[in-house]
C-alpha cells in the first residue's frame, strides 16, 4: 500500500507545484496551510487539479478535517477504494 501512498503524496506535490507556481516538496507532515502557505482558493484549485488527476470527487465536507498531505492522501485513497 505504500505504493500507493507514494503516488498520492507525488500527485498532491505536483498539483500544489503547479496552482502555486513554484516547486513543492511535501511529505504526509506536510500542514498545508502552515508549511505551504496555501489559502482556500489554492487549496480549491489543487483540489480540482487532484480530482481530475485521480478521477475522483472530494466533497467539500470532508476537507474540514484535512489539515496535513497526509491527511488529503488519506483521504484520496479511501474516495478511490469507495469508487
Amino acid at each position: 500500500m505504500k505504493a500507493v501512498t507514494d503516488l498520492t503524496l507525488r500527485e498532491i506535490g505536483l498539483a500544489a507545484s503547479s496552482v502555486l507556481g513554484r516547486t513543492v516538496e511535501v511529505s504526509d507532515e506536510t500542514h498545508i496551510g502552515r508549511d505551504l502557505q496555501v489559502d482556500s482558493l489554492a487549496l480549491m484549485n489543487i483540489i480540482m487539479e487532484l480530482e481530475d488527476a485521480f478521477d475522483i470527487s472530494i466533497p467539500l465536507d470532508h476537507l474540514a478535517s484535512v489539515e496535513t498531505v497526509g491527511d488529503l492522501s488519506n483521504l484520496i485513497k479511501d474516495l478511490r477504494n469507495k469508487g
